[in-house]
C-alpha cells in the first residue's frame, strides 16, 4: 500500500468519525433518545395510574360481593402483572426497542432461563396451587414444619407469616405445598390439652371433679363437646392425666393454654393433690458377713 493510499484510508477513518461524533448528529440522536425515554416513562406512569385505579374499584367491587381477602390479593396480583407486561412492551416499543426481537432472543434462550430460574416458577405454580387447594387464607393460625403464625399474605412466590414473637418468615411456596400444614383456624372450634400427673394413691374422681370446676363458670369454654379429663398412661410413679376442653375461638389458643395450665396447677395445689414427678429412692441395706477358721486355721469361703 502506497503513501497515497494509507492517507486517504486514514482521512475516511477520521471523516467517518467526524460524522458520528458531530455536535449536531449527536444532539438529534440524544434529543431522539430522550424523547423515546420520556415517552416510555409517561407509558408506565399511566399504567401505574391505570393500576391503582382498577386496583380500588376491584376491591371495593369484590369486597361488597363478599369475596375474602385470599381472593381479592390473587386477583389483585395476576391482574397487577399482567399490566406491569402490557405497560413494559408498549414502553419498549416507544423507546426503539423491538420486542419481538427480544421474544425471539427469549425463546433462543428459554431453555437455559428455564433452568435458571426452575426455582421461581415451582414458587409460583405453587403459589397459584395454594390459592385454588385452599389449605389455608388469609388470617388463619398455622404452623408450618414447626414455624408457627398468622398468614400476613400469601403472594406467587412465598406465604408471610407473622410469629407469635412478631417476626415475619417468608416461606417459599414450594415448601409449603410439599410439607404438612397444621391449621389452628381452619375449623370453627379448637381443643386444648392441659397434661398432669397425680400420685398413684390419688383419687381419679376427685382429681376430675377438682379440674372440671375450674371452668364450670367460664364462657370461653364450650359445654358441647363436654370437657373430659382423661387417663393417658398408668407410669411407675405416677398417673398421667390430659384435661380436654373445647375452646369457642380458636384464635386464643395460646392465651388460653397458658391461662388454663397455671388454674390447674394452683387448684390442685390449693386441694393438695399429689404431684409427684419421677424419682428414685435408695434405701441403705445392712450385710453382714460372718467368717469361719477350717481346721488348718485358714478362713473358709462364704
Amino acid at each position: 500500500m502506497g503513501e497515497k493510499s494509507v492517507k486517504d484510508f486514514l482521512q475516511s477513518i477520521l471523516h467517518r468519525l467526524q460524522r458520528v461524533f458531530d455536535i449536531d448528529v449527536l444532539g438529534t440522536r440524544l434529543a431522539g433518545l430522550l424523547e423515546n425515554l420520556l415517552v416510555a416513562f409517561f407509558i408506565m406512569a399511566a399504567f401505574y395510574l391505570l393500576w391503582r385505579t382498577v386496583q380500588l374499584v376491584m376491591r371495593f367491587t369484590l369486597r361488597n360481593r363478599k369475596f375474602d381477602a385470599t381472593t381479592v390479593i390473587f386477583i389483585e396480583t395476576i391482574i397487577k402483572y399482567g399490566l406491569f407486561i402490557m405497560a413494559l412492551v408498549q414502553a419498549l416499543d416507544s423507546a426503539g426497542i423491538k420486542t419481538s426481537a427480544v421474544i425471539a432472543s427469549l425463546g433462543i434462550a428459554g431453555l437455559t432461563i428455564g433452568f435458571a430460574a426452575k426455582d421461581a416458577l415451582s414458587n409460583i405454580i405453587s403459589g397459584i396451587l395454594i390459592f385454588l387447594d385452599r389449605p389455608f387464607v388469609i388470617g388463619d393460625l398455622v404452623e408450618i414444619e414447626g414455624s408457627y403464625g398468622r398468614v400476613e399474605r400469601i403472594t406467587l412466590r412465598s406465604t408471610r407469616i407473622v410469629t407469635a414473637d412478631g417476626k415475619m418468615l417468608a416461606v417459599p411456596n414450594t415448601e409449603v405445598i410439599n410439607k404438612i400444614v397444621a391449621s389452628y383456624t381452619n375449623f370453627p372450634h379448637l381443643r386444648i390439652d392441659i397434661d398432669v400427673t397425680v400420685g398413684v394413691n390419688e383419687d381419679i374422681e376427685r382429681v376430675r371433679r377438682i379440674l372440671l370446676a375450674i371452668i364450670k363458670s367460664d364462657t370461653d369454654y364450650m359445654a358441647d363437646p363436654p370437657p373430659k379429663v382423661v387417663v393417658t398412661a398408668l407410669n411407675d410413679y405416677n398417673v398421667a392425666l390430659a384435661f380436654q376442653v373445647w375452646l369457642k375461638d380458636e384464635t386464643r389458643h395460646i392465651k388460653k393454654r397458658y391461662e388454663l395450665r397455671e388454674k390447674v396447677y394452683n387448684a390442685l395445689t390449693l386441694e393438695e393433690v399429689d404431684m409427684p414427678f419421677e424419682t428414685i429412692s435408695l434405701n441403705p441395706v445392712n450385710i453382714s458377713l460372718s467368717v469361719q477358721k477350717s481346721e488348718g486355721g485358714l478362713p473358709e469361703k462364704i
